[in-house]
């Protein structure tokens, strides 16, 4: 991979992660375009830098949560973090223990961005003018959980805006919604990219996770996320995902029709 595609493909992962909108959907559209294919190895890596770029923007809260966790100030939300991790986490090996996986052609992409966006569209119908809490309940943690791994499975779904609009939906406020997502990310993406890791090195991918255009991709990940990241929790606090829905069903839209006509495949 020359380095250009690599600050590409860093970049779109950065900024699409943690928007509901679908960071693998984008990347496999990235890699089409640029005619490129991403090793296991460079796609952990750049999965990471937004994990980083999320520690560094909740770092406080972070250090907060585990301060008062021991006076039970916050061990409540402590709980419900890890239980989403744990549940995430349970039903995440028994998708891979069924050989649930997302597939690498464009049109699954196609179909689940323009149904997301409907989606999205349905949960700011079915939410407009209800009281919302910042209030994590019981049923929310589950749904999170469920969330993020109908995106594991389903590729365009985006496993942040999944668990995003499955919470408002059961009444979450949007920051407090983003900010449950984002802090539950953390371990779950950490793991999962644990993992991968372990599993590159074994498949003797070693020497790929410090090449240079990896290197230089998971900072522009990172960066870009942090961005992206700052910009989404300054967002939610006064607009709705109404205009995500607006660009996943018009991605959608134009991505089914390049397809049915050959030019993407």
């Amino acid at each position: 991979m020359d380095m250009v595609s690599a600050v590409i493909l860093g970049l779109v992962e950065g900024i699409t992660e943690f928007l509901p909108i679908s960071s693998t959907g984008h990347l496999l559209i990235a890699e089409s375009l640029l005619k490129v294919r991403q090793s296991d190895a460079f796609n952990v890596c750049i999965q990471i830098g937004p994990i980083v770029a999320v520690v560094l923007v909740f770092f406080k809260d972070i250090i907060a949560l585990l301060a008062g966790f021991a006076s039970g100030k916050t061990r409540g939300e402590v709980i419900k973090l890890a239980s989403c991790f744990v549940i995430t986490g349970i039903l995440g090996l028994a998708a891979k223990k069924l050989g649930l996986k997302l597939p690498e052609t464009i049109l699954p992409v196609a179909i689940a961005t323009f149904i997301g966006g409907i989606i999205i569209f349905w949960a700011e119908r079915t939410v407009k003018g209800k009281t919302l809490s910042d209030m994590v309940t019981w049923p929310i943690v589950f749904a999170v959980a469920f969330g993020q791994i109908l995106a594991a499975v389903f590729p365009g779904t985006s496993r942040s805006g999944a668990a995003i609009i499955a919470a408002l939906l059961l009444g979450l406020a949007r920051p407090a919604a983003v900010r449950f997502a984002f802090l539950v990310g953390i371990p779950t993406m950490f793991a999962a990219g644990a993992l991968q890791i372990k599993e590159a090195i074994s498949a003797g991918a070693a020497h790929e996770l410090m090449a240079t255009t990896t290197i230089i991709a998971f900072i522009v990940a990172t960066v870009s996320a942090w961005l992206a990241v700052v910009w989404l929790l300054r967002f939610v606090q006064r607009q709705t995902f109404v205009g995500f829905a607006w660009y996943r069903v018009a991605l959608g839209g134009i991505l089914i029709a390049l397809v049915l006509m050959g030019i993407m495949q």
